[in-house]
């Protein structure tokens, strides 16, 4: 398989940390954001969003969006499973990765910004909106995910690969954790965990 990333990019962190928890295999191949490929005749014929993720299975054939690509991994390569057994409990943690996918990073996510920004919108505006939006969401993620262990129980699963990618850009937009303890347990954890240490963006081929 070949995974289109870019290190930095949220949506591309989930689907490294969905491969690397289910132990798969793939080509990196870097997409850079900051220079414009993504919007380059070549890219753009694969993806007509311009967009990372994308991943071009073994068939050939490319997948885009990180919600579709992780449910493809997740029905292809069922262990480890990425989602409980129990079928509330499956539901809670979709719940709590569609708030992040759905709710949060879309409006932080640079297209986003770049037209706050043409709109008028000075940095600090900008950065006070970024900052609302996330601890918005994080304060909601920790009434909703568990007590010990991951979000959901001892293994990592898919709230944990949502919930761990989006803290990587509270960190980059200085987004204090010191409310939330229940995520701060999480963090801890996937600290240690081989998956998650290989899948973050200071370890990838393009980390400046």
């Amino acid at each position: 398989m070949d995974l289109f990333n870019y290190f930095r990019s949220t949506s591309s962190y989930r689907v490294r940390l969905a491969l690397a928890l289910k132990q798969l295999e793939y080509q990196y191949v870097p997409v850079n954001l900051l220079k414009g490929e993504q919007g380059q005749a070549d890219f753009l014929a694969l993806n007509p969003q311009g967009r990372v993720p994308a991943l071009r299975i073994d068939s050939g054939e490319l997948l885009v969006q990180s919600p579709a690509i992780i449910e493809y991994l997740e029905e292809v390569y069922p262990q480890p499973a990425l989602l409980p057994q129990d079928p509330v409990l499956r539901a809670r943690a979709r719940g709590v990765a569609a708030l992040i996918g759905c709710d949060v990073h879309p409006l932080h996510n640079v297209s986003v910004l770049n037209q706050l920004r043409g709109s008028g919108f000075n940095e600090e505006q900008v950065n006070a909106w970024i900052a609302h939006w996330i601890s918005q969401g994080l304060a909601a993620v920790e009434k909703l995910i568990g007590d010990e262990g991951y979000c959901f129980g001892e293994e990592p699963g898919l709230a944990d690969i949502y919930l761990i990618a989006q803290l990587y850009a509270a960190d980059r937009f200085n987004i204090s954790l010191a409310d939330y303890p229940r995520i701060r347990r999480v963090a801890a954890l996937a600290e240690e965990h081989p998956a998650f240490i290989q899948a973050h963006p200071a370890r990838q081929p393009d980390t400046p």
